[in-house]
């Protein structure tokens, strides 16, 4: 085992893993302080959706770009900076006296996380050996749902105790400590790409395309220019592919995907299984408390059932890559998430069993957990070292731009089902079916996730080890 000192993938590792957790953390935390945060500002409740979405829409809109700079000048000069603005962003908002100052620096703070999220798995992928490669993402993989899920739990313990304020200030010492690590503990890494130019043309198209398409979705209902926001985001993207088409040296290899198939149906399948189980907590909160009549205290613990499995299942999973093939692995996660999504949709009622509930939450993220780390891990290795930023960024990409198309999927479903109405005990039996309508189209998007998965085959690899019986 190598000793722990400046430079070490020890100290790349600690410091990707500490970054993984408080980007995500910083998203569900922050979402629990909204009411509180809401009261003492006077915020509208459209206010309090930019405040969380606008987090959301600058994570999504330059990870491909602040992926493929890593690759260009070296990851830890694109973290480095990433992590001071996220931590001053952090520490600044939780000072902030205006709305509207904090949905302006709430959306740099995400831009912050963003440039940190973008070449985080490059970093562990550069820094460790193939056959190692899985166990660590799968860690790597584990800090991220950590984040997810303990964001809710302490973001609510510590807005009920000591205000929403200090949500936001008491990451700012890990972020110092993930900044320190970073600047004194990480050494200048390969340039992959070096000599290549940096296409900020197709960055500004990518994120002003993807921005549009996020925000236009999200409030087509209350902003008429919404069809038209998502028309444009679409037609930008059109023009960010035939830009990158023609470019020299492109912010996304069109060949990449056009002629690496493997990659483009592992990423796709990605983006299949973020939009099949992101937005499970979000429904399955309604439900606890307005179906069943649970506490909030008692609904958290048991949507906690969900993340627990995904920490489980997810190192494990980076261990079995060891000895078998990533994509085969991934696909038999999916499967799961698959079976508990459909069992979830079938067995959904009004005097439906909490504890049968809790297994099929456990069950969706146990295959979450078994598909994320093989997933990742095959992705990186699919493509050449001067591409690793660019992968890490799309995986990124794939995870963020998921969780969007779970989100306005459920908003989408209520929309449609409830309309306006308020869930009461008149309007159950709507909120039941739209619940179920929910979970189905959510199976639906993990089914298409396992055929992608399962299509892709298992050669692209240009870096890891093949499966072996070595002792470990």
């Amino acid at each position: 085992m190598s000793r722990v000192h400046a430079g070490s993938p020890a100290m790349v590792l600690a410091t990707v893993c500490i970054a993984q957790f408080m980007a995500p953390f910083m998203l569900t935390a922050v979402g629990v302080a909204l009411p509180s945060l809401g009261r003492d500002l006077n915020a509208t409740a459209m206010q309090l959706g930019l405040i969380e979405q606008l987090y959301v829409v600058s994570l999504a809109m330059g990870m491909l770009a602040f992926g493929r700079w890593g690759d260009i000048v070296g990851q830890r000069r694109v973290l480095l900076p990433g992590l001071a603005v996220f931590t001053a962003l952090t520490c600044s908002l939780g000072f902030t006296q205006s709305v509207d100052m904090i949905m302006v620096q709430r959306f740099f703070q995400g831009l912050g996380a963003c440039i940190v999220l973008s070449g985080s798995l490059a970093l562990v992928a550069a820094a460790y050996p193939p056959e190692l490669r899985g166990r660590k993402i799968g860690l790597v993989s584990a800090c991220t749902y950590a984040g997810l899920s303990l964001g809710p739990v302490i973001g609510g313990f510590v807005t009920s105790h000591f205000g929403w304020r200090f949500v936001f200030l008491m990451s700012v010492p890990i972020g110092l400590g993930a900044t320190g690590l970073c600047l004194f503990g990480m050494k200048e890494g390969p340039k992959n790409a070096f000599g290549e130019r940096m296409d900020w043309r197709g960055g500004f198209f990518y994120a002003a395309s993807v921005a549009l398409v996020m925000l236009g979705a999200a409030h087509a209902k209350e902003v008429p220019a919404g069809p038209a926001m998502i028309a444009a985001g679409i037609l930008g993207l059109a023009v960010f592919l035939r830009l990158q088409a023609r470019t020299k040296s492109p912010l996304l290899d069109i060949n990449l995907l056009t002629r690496n198939r493997f990659f483009t149906l592992s990423c796709l399948a990605a983006l299949g299984n973020y939009a099949a189980t992101f937005g499970i907590t979000f429904m399955m909160s309604l439900y606890l408390q307005y179906a069943k009549g649970l506490p909030p205290r008692l609904a958290g613990f048991l949507l906690l059932f969900q993340p627990v499995a995904q920490l489980i299942a997810s190192p494990l999973a980076g261990r079995l890559t060891e000895r078998y093939p990533a994509p085969r692995l991934a696909t038999i996660g999916m499967c799961v998430s698959s079976a508990g999504l459909l069992a979830a949709a079938a067995t959904l009622h009004a005097d439906t069993s909490v504890w049968l509930l809790g297994a099929e939450l456990v069950v969706i993220g146990a295959g979450f957990g078994i598909f994320i780390t093989p997933n990742s891990t095959a992705i990186m290795g699919s493509v050449q070292k001067r591409q690793f930023g660019l992968a890490s960024g799309m995986i990124a990409s794939m995870r963020t731009l998921g969780m969007a198309v779970s989100m306005t999927t459920v908003t989408l479903i209520f929309s449609l089902l409830m309309a306006d109405a308020a869930i009461t005990p008149a309007t159950l039996p709507a909120f039941l079916t739209s619940m179920r309508v929910g979970l189905a189209a959510f199976a639906v998007f993990s089914c298409l996730g396992v055929i992608l998965s399962f299509w892709r085959g298992k050669n692209g690899d240009r870096g890891m080890k093949k499966p072996s019986s070595t002792k470990q």
